[in-house]
């Protein structure tokens, strides 16, 4: 395997099944990392930061070809209101750029991570792993239990 980063070291440290996908260094959107892979875009995942009016921000784990349905993400949270940061914001908070922000890169680092039941769909979907130019594909529940995720339909059409 080429590519070698945290992710695919805490992949291979918790014995999970995965397969790495190069993809262009540049910034690209899910649907065109699926156009790549050669794979639906409903496959491909992307990580969008939300931030909560008070405490740590949201992970929402997505289709690709969807936007976040922020009203349904608090009402799923409990929250009363959820706004999207800046992409500037959103890598100070994760540390990441964007295009490469994954859950799986940020275990262990606070996040609450939603993924939207759309994943039910797939045995497998694919995330940024944790730099751009780099997507995993892994199992949906390997994914849920790693990053300790609840699944929801916090996801809309765009």
């Amino acid at each position: 395997m080429a590519v070698t980063n945290n992710v695919t070291r805490f992949l291979d440290s918790r014995k999970v099944k995965y397969a790495v996908h190069e993809l262009p260094a540049e910034k690209l959107g899910a649907l065109e990392a699926a156009q790549i892979i050669g794979v639906p875009p409903e496959q491909v995942f992307k990580t969008i930061v939300v931030k909560r009016e008070k405490g740590k921000s949201v992970l929402a784990v997505i289709p690709g070809p969807r936007v976040v349905d922020l009203k349904a993400l608090a009402s799923f949270l409990g929250e009363k209101k959820m706004h999207l940061p800046t992409e500037r914001e959103a890598e100070q908070l994760t540390g990441l750029q964007a295009g490469g922000i994954s859950p799986l890169a940020l275990i262990n680092k606070g996040f609450q991570v939603v993924i939207d039941s759309a994943a039910r769909s797939f045995d497998e979907i694919f995330v940024s792993g944790g730099q751009r130019g780099l997507n995993i594909r892994l199992g949906v529940n390997d994914l849920v239990a790693l990053v300790n995720a609840k699944l929801g339909d916090v996801s809309r059409e765009g």
